[in-house]
């Protein structure tokens, strides 16, 4: 549902501590347009917190956070909506660093289904930002024919990449980071994954817009593309080639669009924003 997206993903991630405290601010006189913004507010605090501290390798499960979210249930029982967003904030920043404090946050064994979350809303967030339907349900599909795969943009051939990378355990790093990483169709991935950057950059055309900002196509009579660019400050550009040094520049990229996909700004706004059930 509209405006309840942070509330899903949160129990994705089975962040059950998201439950007692959205209940804490809220009391049984609160009408809707009162409880709602309330509720909406926790859930961007944790969907936050959550992206943070998993970009960043920090664990979230019940027993690492129990006693930081026990104070924050304390600290926004009976609260306004916009006092919980104000006291929430501070806590973020208490509680989980910054996405630029890992800026080589990547796919790991451990990771895949973090990654595909993140990809999925990044993705999403992209498109509806400039005009696109959501497509979150969708990219959140991992199994059968209609789900969705972690694509490499560099394939796995280290030998096409020894100039740049001396030892094979450097080249998997970098091609791991989610500079080089998108969220495509099953059947792309296993058609087109091994093909060298060159020659399946192209094909990026046909899929999501984040596939698409590598091609220089994507920018032509794409209003909604440049204003990301140019107001939001996330550098999107094409590459004709994808070497070491272009794969540390969409780093920097995928860094700025997370920030923006979880902003600390979220808050105020679903602190003011009452969207009925």
């Amino acid at each position: 549902m509209a405006g309840r997206e942070a509330i899903y993903c949160n129990a994705l991630a089975n962040f059950t501590l998201q439950y007692p405290l959205m209940l804490s601010p809220l009391d049984p006189t609160d009408p809707e347009e009162v409880g709602w913004p309330k509720a909406n507010v926790v859930a961007a605090f944790v969907d936050i917190l959550i992206a943070r501290r998993l970009w960043n390798g920090r664990s979230i499960d019940y027993n690492t956070m129990q006693y930081a979210m026990f104070l924050a249930l304390k600290e926004i029982r009976g609260c306004s909506a916009s006092e919980i967003a104000s006291l929430l904030k501070r806590r973020l920043d208490a509680d989980a660093p910054p996405f630029v404090d890992n800026p080589r946050f990547g796919l790991w064994q451990s990771n895949k289904k973090t990654m595909r979350r993140f990809l999925a809303r990044m993705t999403n967030w992209l498109e509806t930002q400039i005009g696109i339907a959501s497509n979150l349900s969708g990219y959140l599909i991992s199994s059968g024919s209609q789900g969705y795969d972690v694509e490499h943009v560099i394939a796995d051939q280290y030998a096409r990449h020894a100039d740049e990378f001396p030892v094979e355990q450097e080249f998997q790093e970098y091609r791991n980071r989610i500079g080089g990483l998108l969220l495509l169709p099953r059947s792309f991935n296993r058609s087109y994954g091994p093909l060298p950057y060159e020659e399946k950059r192209a094909h990026y055309l046909k899929q999501n817009i984040l596939a698409q900002t590598f091609h220089e196509n994507a920018y032509e009579r794409n209003p909604g593309l440049r204003r990301i660019i140019n107001e939001q400050n996330i550098p999107f550009k094409p590459y004709n080639h994808f070497r070491k040094a272009d794969l540390e520049e969409r780093q920097e990229v995928m860094t700025r669009l997370a920030e923006q996909v979880w902003n600390v700004a979220r808050l105020d706004e679903a602190a003011s924003t009452f969207r009925p059930g």
